[in-house]
């Protein structure tokens, strides 16, 4: 029990010690028993920082160079403590960023994998085990994740009204092919609140092309993805071209595909071809994308 130099004195403990000694002593004592001042709170991390983080492969801080996180994640608004929903994350290469980033700020996140009754192809199934697996056995890095689907007959994908920030990132084709691009903004409108931003990375058409529907190449038309938008109930708010591969010419054997990082060599689900020269396509890069922002009205 730690007591004042008045509680000292009242015990007879410092008589006759002089006044000068007296003030020296019990500063001196002051100090030595002060309890220590806690440790100041570490700032939330930055996306800079989270984007660095060494929980994240070497593959994928790769492909850093063609998807600019840092730069994609500010244009579409992140902040500390939002609530986020990003729909089909795959294996989860925005969710290496996402997660630590929501975790740390006191974020909420929530991951709409595809819906388990309609795969959309034999290893969709084994593909969302393993994400959920990942960021259920790492929570310290990836912190409490909700699991919701988006499919043919998912329901919501977050509360109504409760997302700041909803993300389509290289998706939309697949939707379009499965029939249910429509149903994705919907979905994604329902879930944002008011003033509520979503967030569009896609692999960008040629524009004056007729679109094709399925987006069989894995390509859409940026004015075709705006006016789906539009459709929906959002409101385009700006297009950027952090994302833009000019060498990308978009005609390519095997649609997208073809391009890095899945660089195929001959069509989806056959057996790759052995002889296949990837030297002219690893040379694009990856494919050209649109960037782009909407909103959902007041």
């Amino acid at each position: 029990m730690v007591f004042s130099v008045r509680d000292w004195s009242r015990r007879g403990v410092l008589a006759g010690v002089g006044a000068l000694g007296l003030s020296a002593c019990g500063k001196k004592d002051e100090a030595a028993q002060a309890p220590a001042k806690p440790a100041e709170k570490a700032p939330p991390k930055t996306i800079q920082a989270v984007v660095a983080g060494d929980w994240r492969s070497a593959d994928d801080r790769a492909r850093d160079v063609w998807r600019h996180p840092v730069e994609s994640l500010t244009f579409w608004g992140l902040k500390p403590g939002q609530t986020v929903v990003e729909f089909w994350p795959g294996a989860g290469w925005y969710t290496d960023i996402l997660a630590p980033y929501l975790a740390d700020t006191k974020g909420k996140l929530y991951e709409a994998v595809l819906q388990a009754s309609d795969p959309a192809d034999p290893a969709a199934a084994e593909i969302v085990e393993a994400y959920r697996r990942k960021l259920t056995e790492k929570k310290r890095v990836y912190g409490d994740v909700t699991f919701t689907a988006f499919g043919p007959t998912s329901g919501p994908v977050a509360p109504d009204g409760s997302a700041d920030l909803v993300l389509f990132l290289r998706n939309l084709h697949n939707w379009m092919a499965g029939g249910i691009a429509e149903k994705a903004f919907k979905d994604a409108l329902a879930a944002l609140k008011p003033g509520g931003i979503l967030g569009v990375e896609e692999h960008r058409g040629e524009p004056g092309r007729i679109q094709d529907v399925l987006a069989a190449d894995g390509y859409v038309q940026q004015d075709y993805v705006i006016q789906m938008a539009k459709e929906a109930g959002f409101i385009l708010v700006e297009a950027s071209e952090i994302n833009a591969n000019p060498k990308d010419t978009k005609d390519h054997p095997f649609g997208v595909w073809t391009l890095p990082p899945t660089r195929l060599s001959a069509p989806r689900g056959e057996p790759a071809e052995p002889g296949f020269d990837h030297a002219k396509y690893d040379g694009i890069g990856e494919s050209d994308r649109m960037t782009l922002k909407f909103v959902k009205p007041t």
